[in-house]
């Protein structure tokens, strides 16, 4: 439901009167308080605060891109008003207001929110809490009964003098409203009134009846004491840069309180752009009003959601509330005494430096932006500090996209394994050399490139050391197993990171299949590969027989890759094991079980022989090795389910329908799928086009977990429901698994992503 909507119904009035009315008055008890003081700390006329307040409810409410988000004068800007208050008038303000809100439309016209998106969270969170620590510094000045100086430095400076000073009304005061803001949300009952407005209502009545000597607010004439805006004078670069701060710091603090009100209720998904178009007009309305800037505002935001509010109405009547209150009882605001507002300030300013914000942080590692940023904002200026904030931000993230590893180990005798990992960029060139330094003249040298990017610098350099170590006598072998920038490189061919398709680590794929070059001279116990002159070279490879080069490459890429990862795992099982599936299949080199069940070690206790056949108990030719290995799986190792895979095109499953091969030992093993053959020509051909082979193989599965349960024991636990029996059918051809559902294969859906 929309404020547009051209009828709304019964049911969504009831929600209205129901959710949002009281959230809109929660709302507007939080708004009234922090409205004010957010204008005195900015030095704008008081009902300055309050026309903001109006503006950012009806108008950003009406038209913005959340539900729940709620906008007004916020805290984040008070010193950039303060600024240009002091620099050219409060009328000139109101004019740079407008401007920044044109140019905020302009920038929700074009589509560009997201783009706030990209701003370090690090650096807000220090600008907000940079902004905070100066707003108490200038507030404690006044809750001490003085007044607050030009800059934080001079604030904390001057802080001595004036505590030494007596002014016992005016702490007194600020005390009280500091207690009361403390406590009031502490106790159950009284939560119900939001602690501004308690602490103000508090701090009013004692200074009324106690008659101590305080300054009250100045709110005579109300809405009509409020002036329009005027062109401001002086340089237009600095008027330029100072439109152009308040439409990205609004805009940026109202998006960034639009992403986060998203956590807050289940209702729609903010539009950052029309959430952006909507600041635009509100600061417009607010500025021409005479109004402060609008933003979005976390405070508001969050009390809006808790209190129940269910759509923009809430936001639109809290605004209409103010309106109300300010044009009835414009004279109860002018009793409140300016060094409660201080106060309550002061407190506003202590919750911005958010302790949960830094602990974040740290777990990312970008605390130094924090406080850099907020010692910036601090200590030079707001801009200044965001400019610092940013560019630390930009540098971190540079050398964080420029990190690499370079990891140099001896392999073996005159063997070396060197692995770099990361962007190789010039600035982790002296790594690299020195890292490659310590490799002896003539060795081999395995050299792993895990890089997602590689400049020319690094490539030279590389390129360099390869060269010369191998005039020296030594051979390089060259992986890359993530994308092959230095093979790009030599043969003059273009990459780009963001089109270059993952590649995936290739312990999966077959021997012939992978890229690493084959043994050619096995006699002699080496292998080849191609050098960085183009020229054969023979790797030597200690130990090696003939005809087994694949399997002990293999197992040297183990050690190499996957050792290294697994190796933790396998020490805390090494001692006991404890299988959750004893899984049969066949011996079919094109079946891995591990693979098609993205199982790990100790996952699976698997049993292998032709054709997945389970020989029933008392069956003759006796196979006491299948048996054998389903009590132990049932009765040792306690496993709870027992699966049998098949697959297509079984080449046992062929022997059974035609003539067994002339293979005796073959020819009695395979009389144990005697009775698959004959559940196979006994049933009807189903609907599927599966051919003879093809469902034989799958009627096999659904025998063999009947041939199960003629062991007693299986049959037992299965009854009692402690033991289940699972089937499933690979197609090769289509990398698909199959369960068994009813004696009826299903596919096994993919797990959808995004």
């Amino acid at each position: 439901m929309t404020l547009s909507d051209d009828t709304i119904s019964l049911r969504d009035w009831k929600s209205v009167l129901r959710h949002d009315v009281p959230a809109s008055l929660v709302v507007f008890l939080v708004a009234v308080p922090l409205s004010l003081g957010i204008a005195v700390a900015s030095g704008a006329p008081v009902a300055a605060g309050l026309v903001a307040a109006v503006v950012g409810g009806v108008v950003a409410g009406a038209l913005g891109g959340s539900v729940v988000q709620v906008s007004g004068p916020a805290a984040g800007l008070s010193l950039v008003v303060a600024e240009l208050v002091h620099t050219y008038g409060w009328r000139a303000t109101c004019a740079i207001t407008v401007m920044a809100g044109l140019l905020q439309l302009v920038l929700g016209g074009l589509k560009v929110a997201r783009a706030a998106l990209g701003v370090s969270p690090a650096v807000v969170h220090g600008m907000l809490a940079g902004v905070g620590v100066v707003i108490a510094l200038s507030q404690l000045h006044i809750v001490l009964g003085g007044s607050p100086q030009r800059s934080a430095l001079e604030n904390v400076l001057e802080l001595p003098a004036q505590i030494l000073d007596n002014h016992t009304h005016a702490v007194m005061i600020g005390v009280l409203t500091i207690g009361v803001l403390l406590v009031w949300g502490r106790i159950p009952r009284l939560r119900t009134v939001p602690a501004p407005l308690a602490a103000l209502m508090v701090a009013t009545l004692t200074a009324a009846v106690t008659g101590w000597d305080l300054t009250k607010v100045d709110l005579k004439g109300g809405f009509s004491s409020v002036q329009g805006p005027l062109m401001p004078q002086g340089d237009w670069h600095a008027i330029a840069g100072a439109v152009l701060l308040v439409a990205l710091l609004a805009g940026v603090e109202s998006l960034l309180t639009c992403v986060a009100s998203n956590r807050l209720h289940d209702g729609p998904r903010a539009d950052l752009d029309r959430e952006l178009t909507a600041q635009g007009v509100a600061n417009v309305v607010s500025g021409a009003l005479g109004g402060l800037p609008v933003a979005g505002v976390v405070v508001r935001t969050t009390t809006n959601a808790r209190a129940g509010a269910r759509s923009r109405w809430s936001t639109v009547l809290h605004g209409v509330w103010v309106l109300l209150f300010t044009a009835a009882f414009a004279w109860m605001i002018a009793l409140i005494p300016l060094e409660a507002l201080a106060a309550l300030l002061l407190f506003i300013g202590v919750q911005m430096v958010n302790l949960g914000h830094v602990r974040n942080l740290r777990n990312h590692r970008e605390m130094p932006v924090y406080f850099v940023t907020m010692a910036g904002v601090v200590l030079i200026g707001l801009a200044e500090g965001v400019a610092i904030g940013l560019g630390l931000a930009a540098l971190l993230a540079l050398r964080r996209l420029a990190w690499v590893s370079v990891d140099v180990r001896q392999a073996g005798e005159r063997r070396w394994s060197v692995v770099v990992t990361g962007s190789l960029t010039f600035l982790g060139v002296p790594r690299l050399t020195e890292a490659l330094r310590g490799i002896p003249a003539g060795a081999a040298v395995e050299l792993d490139l895990h890089l997602d990017f590689m400049d020319n610098a690094a490539f030279e350099a590389l390129h360099t050391w390869r060269l010369e170590h191998e005039r020296a006598g030594g051979v390089i072998d060259v992986d890359e197993p993530h994308g092959e920038w230095y093979s790009a490189a030599i043969s003059g061919v273009r990459l780009f990171p963001a089109r270059i398709p993952p590649r995936h680590d290739r312990w999966w794929l077959p021997w012939a299949y992978r890229r690493r070059s084959r043994p050619t001279d096995a006699a002699a116990g080496s292998y080849a590969v191609i050098g960085a002159d183009g020229a054969s070279h023979d790797v030597p490879v200690l130990c090696e027989p003939q005809g087994v080069p694949d399997l002990l490459e293999g197992t040297r890429e183990f050690q190499r890759r996957t050792a290294p990862m697994v190796r933790p795992v396998l020490h805390r099982m090494a001692r006991k094991q404890s299988p959750s599936h004893l899984f049969i299949t066949c011996a079919d080199s094109r079946i891995v079980p591990n693979i098609i069940t993205a199982s790990g070690p100790g996952d699976l206790f698997t049993l292998r022989n032709i054709g997945n056949l389970v020989p029933r108990a008392g069956a003759v030719p006796a196979d006491d090795s299948v048996a054998a290995t389903i009590e132990y799986a049932v009765k040792v190792l306690d496993v709870r389910t027992i699966t049998v895979c098949g697959h297509s095109g079984c080449g046992a499953m062929a022997a059974l329908l035609g003539e067994v091969p002339d293979l005796p030992a073959l020819r009695n093993w395979l009389r144990h799928g005697r009775q698959s053959l004959a559940r196979f020509v006994a049933a009807e051909p189903g609907d599927d086009d599966a051919g003879p082979l093809d469902r034989l193989c799958r009627t096999n599965v659904i025998q063999q977990l009947d041939n199960l349960r003629t062991h007693p024991f299986v049959d037992t636990l299965v009854r009692a429901g402690k033991l289940e029996l699972t089937g499933l059918y690979f197609d090769i051809g289509a990398a698909r698994v199959h369960l068994l559902e009813q004696e009826r294969f299903t596919p096994v859906p993919e797990l959808r992503t995004g």
